[in-house]
């Protein structure tokens, strides 16, 4: 059985869920889950975890991610994409410029109402059934960030542009919510997924290179481990005495574990470091170097290894009790 994450390139027609389906036929397991659903016509990185890591799946759906998009000016549709029922439609009286600094405005926070075509559920019902049977109903708008917007060209109505942002960030209601902005209306044309967290585009696989690679026994090769995902974590290592209490899941006192003073996140940072900075992952710890007394700090989440060097998980430090406590097992004995 194969365990870790793979990075997979949704291809368009396919939802993710048709893709986590296809997988675990070609993969032969049924333990396999998905980081963060992609409408069917978009297209780009969906990481997948298999086995054991689909424990990771909530923290990889945390992470930030970055889209490149083209939007339509003048248009404006039920579903905020071109797939939809247009509502509204009109000539747009704007120059490049005007548009380039609607888009630039929505960099930094705000406050998003999401589509009523989302997978997102009111009363136990995802808004995009509730839609399909012509209900609207009232969604709060919550908080997402742009991290930034590369405007790659203006070719009116169109303006193609490549987006970081926060998780929870939806690329069809920004571009909506732009041509609101500019009085014309908008809706997004295509949308391809760069990036998440550490997985790029670039190397993506579609499920017929996925099943090549299988059949060559070469797939493993190409499978991020549970522990490389943490990477740039701090490491801790279980006392000899503390094996069992750490294969167990429970908790370990600060006399119990040893801290590697080994190389902080800030070591371990990709060397493209400006896109890092701009782009930081949501959902990782704040601060993952040791300070200069050597102490592990309130809440700090470290790499937990047993005396003999296999990996056991993700455990925090509790500074008020004095010792560490499991945040994330994958010991499987």
């Amino acid at each position: 059985m194969y365990e870790g994450v793979l990075n997979v390139y949704k291809e368009r027609g396919f939802t993710s869920h048709d893709v986590v389906a296809k997988l675990r036929g070609i993969l032969k397991m049924k333990k396999i889950g998905h980081t963060g659903t992609l409408d069917p016509d978009a297209e780009g990185v969906l990481p997948v975890c298999l086995g054991q890591a689909t424990r990771l799946c909530d923290l990889l759906t945390d992470e930030g991610k970055v889209y490149r998009t083209e939007m339509l000016l003048g248009v404006e549709t039920d579903t905020q994409d071109i797939t939809g029922r247009v509502v509204n439609q009109t000539e747009p009286a704007v120059s490049p410029q005007q548009a380039i600094e609607a888009v630039q405005s929505f960099v930094g926070a705000y406050e998003q109402i999401p589509p009523m075509y989302s997978a997102l559920k009111v009363n136990g019902k995802k808004l995009y059934e509730l839609a399909r049977e012509g209900k609207t109903v009232e969604r709060k708008a919550r908080p997402v960030t742009i991290h930034r917007i590369d405007i790659e060209s203006v070719q009116l109505p169109h303006v193609a542009m490549t987006v970081y942002c926060s998780k929870g960030t939806y690329i069809r209601t920004l571009c909506h919510d732009i041509g609101r902005k500019l009085g014309c209306g908008a809706c997004m044309e295509s949308l391809l997924r760069v990036r998440v967290g550490r997985f790029d585009v670039k190397e993506s696989l579609r499920l017929s290179q996925i099943e090549q690679l299988r059949d060559r026994g070469e797939l493993e090769s190409r499978i991020v481990k549970v522990e490389e995902m943490f990477a740039g974590w701090p490491g801790a290592h279980a006392e000899p005495e503390a094996d069992t209490m750490a294969h167990n899941g429970n908790p370990l006192r600060l006399g119990q574990v040893r801290l590697d003073r080994g190389a902080s996140s800030e070591d371990a940072a990709p060397e493209d470091g400006q896109e890092a900075q701009s782009f930081p992952a949501a959902g990782s710890p704040g601060e993952r170097s040791f300070p200069a007394d050597g102490a592990p700090r309130d809440g700090q989440e470290f790499r937990l290894y047993d005396s003999g060097g296999a990996f056991l998980g993700i455990y925090a430090y509790e500074q008020e009790r004095g010792c560490f406590r499991p945040r994330k097992m994958f010991w499987r004995g």
